[in-house]
């Protein structure tokens, strides 16, 4: 049992982490036509604003709220904030970004499955990342019931342990996790294999995230006479 617990949650992350960072290079370099969104948007409309927002925002703000949230040393907010004190911030907002993700994901899912003319231009992968993602944020709101069990945050700084002895190459970041829950165990393991798939997929699109249109200057369109 030790050793599976090892394999998945202590070799498995740099597996996944490796492949994520060495396929996106190698795609970006080999197969920049197939470097893009894919958007379907011009194909049917119908639900795709509503749907496409609340998914994004929702899923932008677990994104930011894991990465600040696992990676922040507990010393660096101890002096303000008390670990119960943030986890309950984190079931809160999590929990209401984590509503907006899936509500919007399962729209574009439906969507995807039911409309002849998006079902046509997807592709395989197309389904099945969406699909993970939906029941990646399942996951993740389901972690919720065991976390009001337990509102130390004690189950949180465990979390957050293995997570920098991940990032930061600390030895033993599997114990961390060896007393988790199952659910939490899932959520990981799932959000390690979207990771891993994240070069083979239209998630690419991320690293091209248009943060120059923030700083450029205006452009001046003039219609024809």
């Amino acid at each position: 049992m030790n050793y599976l617990n090892e394999l998945l949650f202590g070799l498995y992350p740099y597996v996944a982490g490796t492949i994520f960072l060495a396929g996106s290079l190698l795609r970006f370099d080999h197969g920049q036509y197939t470097w893009k969104t894919g958007s379907s948007q011009m194909l049917s409309k119908r639900q795709m604003r509503l749907a496409s927002n609340l998914f994004h925002i929702g899923i932008l703000v677990i994104f930011f709220g894991h990465l600040v949230g696992l990676l922040t040393p507990h010393w660096v907010y101890a002096p303000f904030i008390s670990a119960g004190s943030k986890q309950i911030i984190a079931i809160i907002v999590g929990g209401i970004a984590g509503l907006m993700c899936l509500t919007g994901g399962a729209m574009l899912l439906h969507r995807r499955l039911t409309n002849p003319r998006v079902r046509a231009t997807s592709s395989r992968a197309d389904i099945v990342i969406l699909a993970l993602l939906v029941a990646q944020v399942s996951l993740g709101l389901l972690t919720i019931i065991p976390a009001m069990g337990h509102l130390d945050g004690g189950a949180m700084l465990e979390l957050a342990e293995w997570a920098q002895s991940i990032v930061f190459f600390k030895g033993g970041a599997a114990e961390h996790l060896a007393e988790i829950g199952l659910v939490y165990k899932l959520h990981i393991l799932l959000g390690l294999t979207i990771v891993l798939m994240f070069p083979f997929t239209r998630l690419v699109h991320v690293w091209s995230a248009p943060l120059g249109y923030i700083g450029r200057r205006y452009q001046i369109v003039r219609r024809k006479a």
